[in-house]
């Protein structure tokens, strides 16, 4: 259980970092005042303050926050004073001389303020790039090449036979196994458009999936997979295809949710991510340490694509939320006032709080039902 702790913290302290840290470096890039760098919620555990920035250490290991100043137009005074307090309180200046540089977030031209928020997931992405370049470097990548058929099932009777390539899923291009799996996966018995080369030539066939009552869930009746080692170009190209692959899964799922497919009890908060580690752990242990790590990075690319996806939505207080109401300012040629948008972040701010409160319920839940 230490080790689930300390690799859970581990990994979403990464990617909280990544987020906030790119928030910070493109307001630092715009001029634009940062008050406070955080992560993680709750009671400050470390804190110290430099070059008028206060960077703070939080208890709990599940969040984090880059402040600006203005960012809240209804906050903007309350919360400056009260970061100039705590400045001088740390610092040991009076409250005159503990100002971060730069200017207020609303201040500064609307690109920058959007180039700004949008930095946050982006450097998600980046960083589920960059640990892909980990996991597909040591690991290889695999290919949605049929490796068996199973006798019986949908496969076979559309003429499928080892060594077929697949190529399409339902008009979509795929390129990894992953992509085939996740969409027999979330098939709930819909015919599925299945495109493959066979040498030189490509065929058609439409599959109805074959509900097991074991599983509970539907099969197509093969298996696939060939690995391949990637290096230098095929590094890269296989590292933004593994990115790509987290991305469609993560939309996909979203999508689900919104159609009814998939409820709010599939959803996971940080309690279901640190039993999902643990598990994970136990099952890939007998493989060995390396095993280990190169599993928890690759969920660590994951849950950075998630997070970065999630954040876009555009839902008040995310910072697809935030994006929202800018784009409104380039099109109407002003900002919404401060006050009205600080109240429907607030107020989303609060449904958030209470959506988290619910999975954690779910996910604690979960755990004793098992």
């Amino acid at each position: 259980m230490i080790v689930t702790i300390i690799v859970f913290i581990l990994v979403f302290g990464v990617v909280v970092i990544s987020h906030e840290l790119g928030h910070f470096l493109i307001a630092k890039l715009n001029g634009i005042r940062v008050l406070e760098f955080a992560i993680g919620m709750g009671p400050s555990i470390v804190k110290f303050t430099k070059g008028g920035t206060r960077y703070v250490l939080k208890l709990l290991p599940i969040g984090g926050a880059c402040m600006f100043e203005g960012e809240d137009g209804i906050y903007d005074e309350h919360r400056h004073e009260n970061q100039k307090d705590a400045d001088a309180k740390i610092q040991g200046l009076d409250s005159s001389g503990g100002e971060a540089p730069g200017k207020a977030f609303n201040e500064v031209n609307v690109w920058a303020r959007i180039a700004t928020v949008f930095a946050g997931p982006f450097f998600n992405i980046i960083l589920a790039f960059l640990l892909s370049l980990i996991v597909v470097g040591f690991s290889g990548e695999i290919l949605p090449v049929v490796h068996s058929i199973t006798e019986g099932y949908p496969a076979q009777e559309a003429g499928l036979v080892p060594g077929d390539v697949i190529t399409h899923v339902d008009g979509e291009r795929v390129f990894l196994q992953g992509e085939v799996t996740i969409a027999s996966a979330m098939n709930k018995g819909e015919p599925m458009e299945i495109t493959y080369r066979r040498g030189q030539e490509k065929h058609t066939a439409t599959i109805l999936p074959k509900f097991s009552s074991e599983d509970n869930r539907y099969y197509i009746g093969f298996t696939i997979g060939e690995t391949i080692e990637c290096k230098g170009f095929d590094l890269i190209k296989y590292s933004v295809l593994e990115v790509r692959y987290w991305l469609k899964a993560t939309v996909k799922s979203l999508i689900m949710l919104v159609q009814g497919k998939l409820s709010a009890n599939d959803l996971s908060g940080p309690v279901g991510i640190a039993v999902t580690i643990d598990e994970t752990i136990d099952t890939v242990k007998p493989y060995g340490i390396s095993s280990v790590v190169l599993t928890m990075i690759n969920f660590a690319v994951l849950l950075s694509v998630n997070l970065g996806v999630m954040n876009l939505l555009p839902l008040p207080a995310l910072d697809g939320g935030r994006l929202l109401f800018m784009f409104v300012e380039v099109v109407r040629g002003k900002p919404v006032p401060p006050e009205k948008e600080g109240v429907v972040h607030f107020v989303g701010f609060v449904l958030l709080m209470m959506l988290m409160v619910f999975v954690l319920y779910n996910d604690i839940a979960r755990i004793f039902a098992k």
